[in-house]
């Protein structure tokens, strides 16, 4: 590139400098940024750098200027992440299973160049992928692009749905193409699902994105518009639990008053919480999908939690924890 063509990308340079190299603990005097300026092969008299310094605040890039002894210091102030947002996204990049290492990483890098380079350092030790339980579908953000997609189009999807099997390798579920009517995007236990009307069965279904393959939208638009309005979504995830549904029931639970902050954290701030018969004890009534992995979860509480109503609810958690009784001590 020409010396010429280099001066005219001096605004660029010099506002790549100043966010990469300084922020509210790090500055640059002037001879410094003209330094760093002339290692681009740029050169800048301090007149020109005034006028391009108040054309950066025009661009909206916060330039602070402070006087220290006989020269200025300058330093980017508010920029457009703070160093608390970028370490939030990190952990929420890191965390989410849904996204591969490799993937984790880039994202990663991404949002690191938001930062100064002394920020990123302090982003650097925290980002910790490696080892992290990670999905392998490479092409989930595809997927989740054409989701997106066939929702703002009206349009329905089609898709093979996969399962692991005892080889630890993928295999369809089902030996036939789903088509189903896309309607939202959760995310739940740190995995991607997609909430869907099946017009062949008449109800809502949900499917683990990242085990969705060969997806395509199809030309018919969607169907169940009706039924989603009325749909609460936050509701429904509640009430499957690990998004395994069962039949829908309002069930009585009596819990120690340790576990006030467990039942919230799983049903929300809403449900009624009353002092129950039993001193150190509450009771609630909730809505949920009957399954075995509501029963999990409330067997993993032990003696601290109980299934008071409806009978027919009891009866089959304590059959569950006869069968299970049977099974050991065989």
């Amino acid at each position: 590139m020409p010396k010429g063509s280099k001066q005219k990308l001096k605004l660029y340079y010099l506002s790549r400098i100043l966010l990469e190299k300084t922020d509210d603990d790090h500055s640059l005097t002037m001879p410094e940024i003209q330094r760093c300026l002339k290692a681009y092969d740029v050169t800048a008299d301090r007149k020109s750098l005034y006028d391009d310094m108040d054309a950066l605040e025009v661009l909206g890039i916060d330039v602070i200027g402070a006087k220290d002894g006989r020269s200025y210091n300058y330093h980017v102030g508010k920029k457009q992440f703070d160093i608390a947002e970028l370490k939030l996204l990190v952990d929420a990049i890191q965390s989410s299973k849904f996204i591969t290492e490799k993937k984790s990483n880039e994202l990663i890098k991404k949002v690191t160049s938001f930062a100064s380079q002394y920020e990123a350092e302090q982003l650097k030790r925290q980002v910790v992928v490696q080892g992290r339980i990670k999905t392998m579908n490479e092409s989930i953000y595809y997927i989740v692009d054409d989701i997106h997609y066939a929702i703002s189009h009206n349009r329905k999807i089609r898709f093979e749905y996969y399962k692991w099997n005892v080889e630890k390798k993928l295999e369809k579920r089902k030996d036939k193409i789903y088509e189903v009517s896309p309607w939202a995007l959760m995310w739940d236990d740190e995995n991607y699902y997609l909430v869907a009307y099946d017009s062949e069965e008449d109800i809502v279904k949900h499917y683990r994105v990242d085990k969705m393959q060969n997806i395509g939208v199809s030309g018919e638009r969607r169907e169940g518009r009706e039924l989603f309005r009325k749909l609460d979504v936050a509701s429904y995830t509640r009430k499957n639990f690990n998004m395994v549904g069962g039949e829908e029931t309002t069930v009585k639970l009596e819990f120690e008053n340790g576990l006030v902050g467990v039942m919230i954290d799983r049903f929300g701030k809403d449900i009624p919480i009353r002092p129950a018969k039993e001193e150190g004890w509450s009771v609630t009534n909730v809505s949920v999908a009957i399954s075995d992995q509501f029963f999990g979860w409330v067997f993993s509480f032990g003696k601290w939690m109980k299934i008071v109503s409806p009978e027919n609810v009891v009866d089959s958690f304590r059959n569950e924890l006869e069968s299970l009784r049977e099974e050991y001590i065989k």
